[in-house]
């Protein structure tokens, strides 16, 4: 498998450094808000990434952090008057509740800053003596960046271009400009623990270093995050952590993307702020998993309702198919008619393809490009009695079911009850239209009863109306159907 390395800039080949054992750290969230479509992508990313590595054979031990002290966490207690401990839990607690509906694992490790401050206040008094950091007099405590000759080597980024982007703010003792806190003395009303400097609380960078390297050796093998960690987040972690330890702090950085609003960086500011929640009170989550995996998971992903739109047309279209192949594996009666090789010859691509997708930096849009090429294969043979009725076509369906169930369990999505999810996602289109399903079926009943009258003229009166409210009525041998155009 090659992943692409933001250290190095390169696709490289993955092997773990301890066998089968993998060790993965990914920085989770600032528990003071809601979640948003951000926050998402990169948890479903990094899930996906952990089944594949799983479904590979390999031992991983997944750690994602809370950050539960933080700036903002503080303004955010501060405004609706309680603790910022408050403030986190309840948002850790709604992080569970927007992963949980999306199909997120849970980490294996989820620690939480406030409960690591011992390793941390442990890491910052190793990098004073080794003459990284440095103490104030008012208790602060500083990471001296040009003092670790690595930095910039994740970001790209000269050291001495950045020094003309670099200011102190007022009130720091910073030696230079570069520097970044390790330890922030304590202001009044914040929360505060003790240390060898007096009260205070970590900075944001040092958490990660501490806990990743509490609960697994060093280097890690792949450590992930949104692209906008890369810099300063990530580059201050290796910093702090190799000028610690001497030692690597991770073979492999992996980011995701930016997610964009119509084209455009998603801001409060622009009002196209979209949290997790807005989305599902719309769409089926599902629906929103699998949007966010048509796009490869470096690219930008520019979110719109009418793509999410789009992408539960192909959600639907998978879960029909399978519907499909249930109803035809159903039969007892089979043909000795046998299928052209070319048919079983595109299956072996498609299911190789899907394969080789994964393994090329964890390529998910092309991986389901390859699925839908095995549901396009299963209409062909659906779409032909003679194939659908063959034992070969019969083995061919089964295969093609079991592959796509295969997946499922990497992608996360697909593996619902194909009738259930169906009927899930009519009952969500419906409500989005302003449909109500007890008019609808009052309608149709009354539309079967002019049938059987042959009052034909009736019975297209309500498809119209029926056409109007946006639903489109098929007869089937089972009855009438309805779903919404």
């Amino acid at each position: 498998m090659r992943l692409y390395n933001t250290l190095g800039r390169t696709k490289q080949e993955f092997v773990p450094q301890r066998g089968n054992a993998v060790s993965m750290y990914v920085c989770g969230i600032t528990a003071y808000d809601f979640c948003h479509i951000g926050h998402a992508r990169s948890a479903v990313v990094f899930d996906v990434l952990v089944r594949y590595l799983r479904h590979k054979g390999y031992d991983v031990t997944f750690v994602r952090n809370f950050t539960d002290v933080d700036d903002k966490i503080i303004k955010r207690a501060n405004e609706v008057g309680v603790s910022s401990q408050e403030i986190a839990e309840k948002f850790i607690g709604e992080f569970y509740v927007d992963m949980d509906a999306l199909g997120v694992l849970r980490a294996d490790v989820e620690p939480k800053c406030t409960e690591h401050i011992a390793e941390m206040v442990a890491l910052t008094q190793g990098l004073i003596a080794k003459g990284h950091a440095y103490a104030t007099p008012s208790g602060d405590v500083y990471f001296a960046v040009r003092s670790f000759p690595g930095y910039g080597k994740l970001s790209g980024r000269n050291i001495e271009d950045l020094v003309s982007g670099a200011r102190v703010e007022p009130g720091e003792e910073k030696r230079d400009p570069l520097d970044f806190a390790l330890w922030k003395a304590a202001k009044p009303g914040e929360p505060s623990w003790q240390s060898p400097w007096g009260l205070g609380r970590p900075g944001w960078h040092l958490e990660c270093s501490a806990m990743s390297e509490k609960y697994m050796p060093l280097p890690l093998d792949i450590h992930g995050g949104g692209q906008d960690l890369a810099f300063p987040h990530h580059e201050n972690e290796i910093a702090q952590s190799e000028a610690a330890t001497g030692k690597d702090f991770a073979k492999f950085w992996v980011h995701n993307g930016f997610v964009q609003i119509n084209s455009e960086k998603m801001s409060k500011s622009l009002g196209n702020f979209f949290t997790i929640r807005d989305i599902l009170a719309r769409f089926l989550p599902q629906v929103l998993r699998y949007f966010l995996l048509t796009m490869h998971y470096r690219s930008p992903l520019d979110f719109s309702f009418d793509a999410l739109e789009e992408a539960e047309k192909g959600a639907r279209r998978v879960y029909a198919a399978l519907s499909q192949i249930d109803a035809a594996l159903a039969g007892t009666k089979w043909s000795k008619t046998p299928l052209p090789q070319d048919i079983l010859d595109e299956q072996a691509g498609y299911e190789q393809g899907f394969v080789e997708a994964f393994e090329d930096d964890l390529n998910t849009a092309a991986a389901l490009g390859h699925l839908f090429g095995m549901v396009r294969l299963a209409g062909r043979v659906l779409d032909d009695k003679a194939y659908r009725k063959s034992e070969a076509g019969r083995e061919l369906l089964a295969r093609i079911k079991a592959e796509v169930a295969k997946w499922s369990g990497v992608l996360g999505v697909f593996g619902q009850e194909p009738e259930a999810f169906l009927a899930a996602l009519k009952a969500c289109r419906a409500g989005r239209a302003g449909i109500e399903p007890a008019r609808v079926e009052a309608l149709l009943a009354e539309r079967l009863e002019a049938r059987k009258a042959k009052d034909f003229a009736r019975s297209d009166a309500i498809r119209d109306e029926l056409a109007a409210m946006k639903v489109e009525v098929k007869d089937t041998p089972q009855g009438q159907a309805w779903d919404v155009l």
